[in-house]
């Protein structure tokens, strides 16, 4: 058989059940790091409940999905997970979505593993999101997610470092309130809504102009010409005024 004839058998194999995101639907892709809860114990040497390295670690790789080919307006990073938003327009690979997992979730393992030195996966995964509002609802859940996982943290790290045992702290905040959380933090010195903003509601990623001077290689003459950069924003907002920030990046 010709490879012509080879090749056009075989590829219907390979992309029979290709799909596609519908235009006008909203891209979000999540990635998760894989194992992370082991590797932050027994390969990294973490500070607890929080640490510095690994946050500047998440921020650069999520800096790096931002600029590998694909159109991203918005990435967002809390704990071992980062959420890209596509802009609407983003036609890259016709929108499929093997190819948008494949890569990006390549992308961040390798760019994870130049920073950490060690070898990281992250898996992905897609969710197709029909308005603005659900897009909105989606980063307001996250960062509702990371103030959760916050709060957990920082009190069963509390409780191991008094000497309680994993089962025991683990028992101990089974069932707790939100409000119980916080009263058994500051009883111990820690006030929640004093910690960094970042530890609590995780950080952003969007572009950002700016102006440049250069010369106009022509004219020889000074001129003032814009540019784009990522701003990482460690200081995020809450509520209503997240979702605004995030409408006005669409």
């Amino acid at each position: 058989m010709k490879f012509e004839a080879l090749d056009k058998k075989m590829r219907v194999f390979e992309t029979a059940h290709d799909y596609c995101v519908l235009p006008e639907v909203y891209i979000v892709v999540r990635l998760d790091g894989r194992n992370f809860t082991r590797q932050t114990k027994e390969l990294w040497d973490l500070e607890v409940p929080f640490d510095i390295r690994f946050r500047d670690a998440m921020i650069n790789t999520t800096h790096h999905l931002m600029n590998c080919g694909f159109h991203v307006v918005y990435g967002y990073t809390q704990s071992d997970e980062i959420s890209l938003l596509l802009a609407p327009d983003e036609a890259t690979f016709g929108r499929k979505t093997r190819k948008l997992i494949s890569i990006l979730a390549g992308e961040a393992s390798a760019a994870f593993t130049l920073q950490m030195q060690q070898i990281a996966c992250f898996d992905a995964r897609i969710c197709e999101l029909p308005s603005i509002d659900i897009v909105e609802d989606y980063f307001a859940w996250r960062q509702e997610d990371a103030h959760r996982n916050s709060l957990n943290a920082h009190s069963y790290w509390l409780l191991r470092k008094q000497g309680q045992s994993v089962q025991a702290a683990t028992n101990y905040l089974v069932g707790r309130t939100v409000s119980e959380k916080n009263e058994l933090l500051f009883q111990n010195g820690i006030n929640f809504n004093d910690l960094p903003a970042w530890q609590k509601r995780g950080t952003g990623l969007y572009w950002q102009a700016y102006e440049k001077q250069a010369v106009n290689p022509l004219t020889q003459q000074a001129v003032t010409t814009t540019r784009r950069k990522i701003q990482a924003d460690l200081e995020l907002p809450l509520g209503l005024p997240y979702k605004q920030f995030i409408h006005q990046l669409l």
